[in-house]
């Protein structure tokens, strides 16, 4: 199972949310994501014997998910996080510094979206991959948008042959131009 944890892609500094999703889902699969929710208890002389395996399996599990959390960063970040004691302080650090740059950087996302330019020379439906991967980060950062509204802008940005689309009378939906756009695709080659 661990040579699977390897193929996630490590933390750089950028894309916190789906970094954090990974790593959600990671240590949910790890069954240590509940120390995230559980207070730390420091033993005590008069500990039973069921105590004491509580506190171990704990300190054990927050050591597994500290080191996943920290084994998934670029050498640079690992260096600044690694002092860290607990998986909890961890993890609350990098979401209270990378949650404030991810918000900042929504107008990013916008601004790809309403700059894209279609061009001739290159396959349209790899184009429209492409603005289906910028609109994803809409989702990312909870941000909605209208889907006759990027159906339309879709449409605009296609090179001038396909802009037939335009001049259609009814409301399409983005599945329904992916499938046509697919279909024109197909029938020129």
């Amino acid at each position: 199972m661990t040579s699977n944890f390897q193929k996630l892609d490590k933390f750089e500094g950028v894309d916190f949310r789906r970094w954090q999703k990974k790593m959600h889902f990671l240590l949910t699969t790890l069954k240590v994501m509940y120390v995230f929710n559980t207070p730390y208890t420091i033993g005590t002389e008069n500990e039973t014997l069921e105590q004491i395996r509580r506190r171990s399996k704990f300190e054990n599990d927050d050591y597994i998910c500290r080191g996943h959390i920290l084994n998934s960063m670029l050498n640079a970040l690992f260096d600044v996080y690694q002092g860290m004691e607990f998986a909890k302080e961890l993890w609350e650090t990098l979401e209270n510094k990378y949650m404030t740059e991810d918000a900042s950087s929504k107008n990013f996302p916008v601004n790809q979206f309403n700059n894209y330019k279609m061009v001739e020379r290159r396959s349209v439906l790899d184009q429209l991959h492409e603005i289906q991967r910028i609109l994803s980060h809409f989702k990312q950062h909870k941000m909605h948008m209208d889907e006759t509204i990027i159906v339309s802008s879709i449409v605009d940005k296609l090179p001038p042959l396909r802009k037939t689309l335009k001049y259609k009378k009814e409301e399409i939906s983005l599945e329904k131009l992916a499938n046509r756009l697919r279909l024109e695709e197909q029938l020129r080659v």
